[in-house]
C-alpha cells in the first residue's frame, strides 16, 4: 500500500487546532475553569523537594477571597502602610498606561503597551524583592518601576525618545532601561530575558554574592527555546533565580493554548527540570506577595530556581497596534472571573477599616495629577517628530567600555565632515 492509499480498516488521522471558548459574537466562557478556594492550598517550608509539592503546579494559590479577607497559610501577614504603598503603585501604574495611550493616540508616540489587568504581577513582585535584586522583564512589567520609585518622567522621556530619554533613542517605546533600578534592558526577541536572568543569578553565586534575579516571560515566549534552556541551567546549577511565566491568556492575538496551556498549565514544566513550581492568581496582590517572598528565601537559601505561573488577564491590547475586539469577546475582560487586582486590594483594606471610597477617589485624583504634571515636563524636551536631533556623535557612545581606534577615528571623520 503506498502514502497516497491509507488503510481502509483505519480511522483517519485528524489534527487537533487549539480554540478558545468565545470568539467575537460569542458570550465569554469560563464555567470550565477551576478556581479553588482563598487559603486552599498548603504552604510548604523552602526546603520542599519539587515532587512534594506536585499539586501546587496544577492548583492556584489565592490568599483573598470573595469578601476581600486575607485567608490561609500563604497570608503573607502584611501591614497596611505596606498594602497601601502597593495599591498607590499599581492605581499609578495604571494612571501612567491610561496617559500613555491617549499620547500615543495624539500622535505624540508611536507606540506603547498598557498592563491593565497584570499591575499585581509586578508590583507585588517588586514589593517582596529586595531593591538590589536584580529584574529581567518583558512587556507590562512597568510595575516593576513604579513600585522602586523610578521617576515617571524618565520612563516617558523614554516612550517619546526625546532629549531627555537616557537611552538616547535607541530603543523602542517602553523598552525600559535602568540600571539604579536593577532594571534589565527589555528586548523585543522574546525569550532572552530568561537566560540572561539564570546567567545573571550564576554568577552572582559564582562569586559569593547576596542578589538574586527574577524573569518575567508571557505564556506565549514559553514556546521559545530560550525558556528551556534557561530551565536547564536554572535546575543543574540551582541557580539563585525565581522565573516568573505571566500566563495573561493571549500572546498578541493568538489564545494561550498555542503555547501548550490547553494540555496543561505553564507551571507543571517546570516539574519536568526538577524546579519547585506554584501556580498563583496573578490579580492577588497578597499571593503574589507571598509567593514570591517564598522563592526568593528559598533562592537566597543556595536552594535554587522556582518557576511561578501568574494566573491572570490581559484586559486591554497587545500594544496600541492591536484591536482585541477582532479576535475574544467584547465582555471577556469584564467576565474574568478573578477580577482586578487593583480593586480587589483596596476591598481587602476596606475591610480591615484602612481604607473607603473616599481615600480611594481622592488618592485617584492626585494620581492623575502627578502623571499630567510629568507628562507636561517630559513634553516640553520633545515627542515623536517634535524633538531637538540627539548628536549624531552619540552613536559611538555606550557600545564599548573603552571605544576602539577604528570608532575614535570614524567619530572623528564625521565630526570634521560637519
Amino acid at each position: 500500500m503506498s502514502l497516497a492509499d491509507p488503510d481502509p480498516q483505519r480511522s483517519p488521522l485528524s489534527l487537533h487546532i487549539p480554540e478558545p471558548t468565545s470568539r467575537p459574537g460569542i458570550a465569554p466562557d469560563f464555567s470550565t475553569m477551576r478556581i479553588p478556594a482563598a487559603g486552599a492550598c498548603p504552604r510548604p517550608g523552602i526546603d520542599v523537594q519539587p515532587g512534594d509539592i506536585r499539586d501546587l503546579a496544577f492548583g492556584l494559590i489565592r490568599v483573598l477571597d470573595d469578601e476581600g479577607q486575607a485567608v490561609g497559610p500563604w497570608n503573607p501577614m502584611v501591614d497596611a502602610d505596606t498594602l497601601r504603598r502597593g495599591l498607590r503603585a499599581m492605581m499609578l501604574t495604571r494612571a501612567y498606561d491610561e496617559r500613555m495611550v491617549r499620547v500615543q493616540r495624539q500622535g505624540k508616540s508611536s507606540f506603547y503597551m498598557k498592563s491593565t489587568g497584570e499591575e499585581a504581577v509586578a508590583v507585588a513582585a517588586a514589593m517582596a524583592l529586595d531593591r538590589d535584586d536584580m529584574c529581567f522583564p518583558t512587556y507590562r512589567q512597568q510595575g516593576l518601576l513604579v513600585a522602586r520609585e523610578w521617576p515617571l518622567r524618565e520612563m516617558m522621556n523614554q516612550v517619546y525618545s526625546n532629549s531627555g530619554d537616557l537611552l538616547k533613542g535607541r530603543q523602542m517605546p517602553v523598552f525600559y532601561s535602568s540600571r539604579k533600578a536593577r532594571f534589565f534592558s527589555i528586548s523585543g526577541n522574546l525569550g532572552t530575558q530568561y537566560s540572561q536572568a539564570v546567567g545573571w543569578a550564576m554568577a552572582s553565586a559564582a562569586s559569593a554574592d547576596t542578589r538574586i534575579s527574577a524573569a518575567w516571560i508571557g505564556d506565549g515566549a514559553t514556546a521559545e527555546g530560550d525558556f528551556h534552556y534557561a530551565l536547564t541551567f536554572a535546575s543543574v546549577y540551582r541557580a539563585p533565580t525565581i522565573l516568573n511565566i505571566v500566563n495573561n491568556q493571549w500572546a498578541i492575538s493568538s489564545f494561550m493554548g498555542f503555547a501548550g496551556g490547553e494540555a496543561t498549565t505553564f507551571a507543571a514544566r517546570g516539574l519536568a527540570y526538577g524546579l519547585p513550581a506554584l501556580r498563583v492568581d496573578g490579580n492577588d496582590f497578597l499571593a503574589v506577595y507571598a509567593v514570591t517572598r517564598w522563592a526568593a528565601e528559598r533562592a537566597r537559601a543556595n536552594l535554587g530556581a522556582t518557576v511561578i505561573e501568574l494566573f491572570t488577564y490581559r484586559a486591554d491590547g497587545h500594544s496600541t497596534s492591536d484591536d482585541p475586539t477582532r479576535y475574544r469577546a467584547a465582555g471577556e475582560k469584564d467576565a474574568w472571573p478573578l477580577g482586578d487586582p487593583i480593586e480587589r486590594l483596596a476591598r481587602h483594606l476596606t475591610t480591615l477599616g484602612e481604607w473607603d471610597a473616599d481615600r480611594h477617589a481622592a488618592l485617584a485624583e492626585e494620581l492623575a495629577a502627578h502623571v499630567r504634571e510629568e507628562g507636561r515636563a517630559s513634553e516640553a524636551l520633545g515627542t515623536l517628530g517634535q524633538s531637538p536631533q540627539l548628536d549624531r556623535a552619540s552613536m559611538f557612545d555606550d557600545v564599548y567600555k573603552d571605544m576602539p581606534p577604528h570608532l575614535v577615528l570614524q567619530r572623528a571623520q564625521m565630526l570634521e565632515g560637519n
